[in-house]
């Protein structure tokens, strides 16, 4: 079951996506009485929903501040719930404050759902493997949303650029495995607070439009262009428009089409490097190490599946003081990988089968956390949907 998009209810709230919750009870409705020594009807009210005892406390004479106190300590369900009480619950419960952190992964969020929740007041949206229709947003103002993992979604492209096209604000953003387009990626050129973004797997953009967003998204520190459809002239746009300052940069999967000048003019662009993987590049050799040698900050180099470069070469890398890691896998037998750790003692070796450049979440994916920031708002019971 997915989130589906409600109308107005007897209470004369707004549109609340009521597939997200247990269907609860309706309010009582107006019944008639007979008494039994006057045969004529009267019209008895029952006592309003959740109002206490006379004796008590009537929620309705609760602050605004407080009910919102309340509601802070309720999970995404119950929050949804309390939204159909009542004009003035429905207000508090879609108060920005409320609604700062959202985990909606691995959901079929149905037309309007993002429309509606968005605006809210997100500035946290994890929402990876999900099925997203058409937002269908009622505003044409700016999301409050900084950090956005979106990866291996199901969206049309029409539909992620009516997000996109509203995200002015992002800090951090991961469209892992989707396609995309030159207006998605020119408005991601409009996020100038960008330092993280991971298009890993991508498709469907030009190297006009990479090399806009790369000029103005000067502020990126990790940069995963892994895998992306990208031809020789994609990489020459990356590697001549990349910002100075990114410090992790992942450009694995190129084969043919990164060359060894392609190194030469990385890393005078990047010089603050500390973490870089250019596995699967086939025509990389040894004569590129003289570039590594400059990065004198780098840490962590992945070079795995580069057929070029023997094993034998590999201990010219330890050269590199502040060398820590390196990824060979494919490119060293058991034995010379043996070999090469007793060389290099001070350098772990093919110690991680994976990058986490960029990427969102690394370890467990149970975590509700994005870029080490934890999502409050999760769904319950997702079996359910």
């Amino acid at each position: 079951m997915g989130v589906s998009v409600l109308k107005k209810d007897k209470l004369g709230n707004e549109n609340t996506p009521q597939d997200l919750l247990v269907p609860s009870p309706c309010p009582p409705q107006k019944r008639q009485k007979v008494k039994e020594k006057e045969k004529e009807f009267v019209i008895v009210r029952r006592p309003r929903l959740l109002r206490e005892a006379e004796s008590g406390v009537s929620w309705d004479a609760l602050p605004d501040e407080l009910l919102l106190a309340i509601f802070a300590y309720l999970p995404l369900n119950d929050l949804l719930k309390v939204s159909l009480i009542c004009k003035r619950w429905h207000r508090l419960s879609f108060d920005e404050s409320l609604w700062q952190t959202l985990d909606l992964t691995g959901r079929n969020l149905l037309p309007g759902v993002i429309g509606q929740l968005l605006p809210a007041g997100v500035t946290v949206f994890r929402c990876p493997r999900s099925c997203i229709g058409n937002p269908l947003f009622k505003t044409s103002k700016p999301l409050r949303v900084q950090h956005m993992d979106l990866s291996n979604c199901t969206v049309s492209v029409a539909d992620l650029q009516s997000i996109l096209c509203l995200c002015e604000k992002l800090q951090n953003l991961s469209l892992e495995g989707l396609v995309l387009s030159d207006d998605i990626i020119k408005s991601i050129a409009k996020n100038p607070s960008l330092m993280r973004l991971n298009l890993c797997g991508c498709s469907g953009f030009s190297a006009e439009a990479l090399e806009l967003m790369l000029s103005s998204c000067s502020m990126l520190e990790e940069l995963n262009l892994s895998w992306c459809d990208f031809t020789a002239t994609h990489v020459k746009a990356a590697v001549n428009h990349v910002t100075s300052k990114v410090t992790q940069l992942n450009l694995s999967g190129y084969r043919q089409n990164l060359q060894i000048p392609d190194i030469k003019t990385l890393v005078e662009r990047c010089p603050f490097l500390i973490h870089l993987d250019l596995s699967d590049s086939v025509m990389l050799k040894p004569e590129c190490f003289q570039y590594f040698h400059q990065l004198i900050f780098l840490q962590h180099l992945c070079l795995s599946r580069c057929y070029q470069i023997s094993p034998a070469a590999l201990v010219e890398l330890g050269g590199i003081p502040t060398l820590k890691t390196l990824q060979v896998f494919g490119i060293v037998t058991d034995s010379s990988l043996q070999l090469l750790k007793e060389t290099l003692p001070d350098v772990k070796i093919n110690c991680s089968h994976f990058t986490s450049i960029a990427r969102p979440t690394v370890g467990s994916k149970k975590n509700h956390e994005i870029w080490g920031i934890k999502c409050r708002l999760t769904l319950r019971n997702p079996s359910g949907l």
